[in-house]
């Protein structure tokens, strides 16, 4: 019997073996482009070319100038562009020097998954839900095939090709502001509560993208949101429980692992209805909060630590502004070396956390199933 059991074991390592080495040699997936969707995690000038741009210091470290991003340089989605060997994503709110032939962007600092007026639902920084966004890549994807009949030479250099949509890499990464917003509610029972019809829109948009052709998807959840020095940093003599063992804010990441466990779930149902799609589930708050509650011995400094800003109980004065806080004039500059912080703003990640994040998501480590960005289409 034990030599059974030992058999069928040995039997069923060899076949897992053989099934991710057979995984591992197959040739990578070749993304003719990336359609974006998220908010300012992502977002590389969308909601700066709708409404009003950051200023310096931001954009400082590699663009040597603020170019939409709120960071001192590249974020996550650059990074993984990078890594398939794309460009970087042109917004698509942003009409002045964008070329759309390898992807867009459809993310917008501020924006949500539920629409910002639902009744319940206390959020107006961006109108640019993930509904909008989803109805902004239909757009675009039926005036592509538009001119693409047309045989308008000029706009055929700067837009994908038809044929390209369904063999594309579309990545979501949206819910911050989502979960900001449920934490404004008076207790944990109405938290809770809002929290499944939040995942539940996620996905219906995630299904909305297939219905247009998406089958390659590579979905982000939400960080630590108690881990942000913007939360962290309003705190003043906390009682015991309010903080953990880290320093976060304890209920705060308790409501963002409640929404990413409803989500996963949310995710394993979707995957049985779209049969032809394949579905990356990207744990970022697991990968997040490791970097942070294992900062410096990643290279960082304090993980609390804000380089461009000014935050306390009652004030904030954020990135590249000026405010009067207690009777004296505060200067929003940075910090003297930004690749040693991981916040930048107090909400926002430096550019060089952000590359510590992309290094660790693209080859799968975080990933259900655990799969390379880059062979992210391959059917299992």
């Amino acid at each position: 019997m034990e030599l059974f059991t030992v058999s069928v074991l040995g039997l069923l390592l060899t076949s897992a073996f053989i099934a991710n080495a057979g995984e591992i040699n197959s040739p990578a997936c070749v993304y003719p482009a990336i359609y974006n969707f998220g908010d300012s995690n992502s977002d590389t000038g969308g909601i700066a070319a709708a409404f009003y741009p950051p200023v310096l210091p931001c954009g400082q470290t590699y663009f040597h100038r603020p170019v939409g991003r709120a960071s001192d340089g590249r974020l996550i989605i650059d990074f993984i562009a990078g890594h398939l060997g794309l460009p970087y994503l042109s917004p698509y709110l942003d009409s002045i020097g964008s070329n759309y032939r390898h992807g867009a962007n459809f993310a917008t600092g501020g924006a949500t998954i539920m629409r910002p007026n639902e009744s319940w639902f206390d959020n107006g920084v961006s109108p640019f839900c993930l509904e909008i966004q989803v109805e902004h890549y239909t757009q675009f994807k039926e005036k592509t095939a538009y001119f693409y009949k047309a045989k308008n030479k000029s706009f055929k250099k700067m837009l994908p090709r038809p044929q390209d949509f369904s063999k594309a890499l579309f990545i979501v990464d949206i819910g911050q502001n989502d979960v900001a917003a449920v934490l404004r509610k008076s207790s944990f029972e109405l938290q809770s509560a809002a929290l499944p019809n939040i995942a539940s829109q996620f996905t219906a948009q995630v299904q909305n993208l297939y219905q247009r052709g998406a089958r390659t998807f590579w979905i982000h959840n939400t960080g630590p949101i108690g881990c942000l020095p913007v939360a962290t940093v309003k705190v003043q003599d906390p009682v015991p429980g309010y903080l953990d063992e880290h320093g976060c804010v304890m209920n705060q990441n308790e409501i963002a692992i409640e929404f990413n466990r409803l989500l996963k779930n949310e995710i394993v149902e979707l995957r049985l209805k779209l049969t032809e799609a394949r579905i990356i589930h990207v744990d970022m708050y697991r990968a997040k909060h490791e970097l942070i509650t294992n900062a410096k011995n990643q290279g960082f400094e304090d993980p609390f630590k804000i380089c461009c800003g000014h935050h306390g109980i009652g004030y904030d004065v954020w990135c590249g502004n000026k405010a009067n806080v207690n009777g004296s004039e505060v200067f929003a500059g940075s910090c003297a070396n930004p690749s040693k912080v991981i916040s930048w703003d107090g909400v926002h990640y430096s550019e060089a956390a952000n590359r510590w994040i992309a290094n660790h998501i693209v080859d799968g480590s975080f990933s259900d199933p655990p799969i390379p960005i880059s062979r992210a289409c391959q059917k299992a």
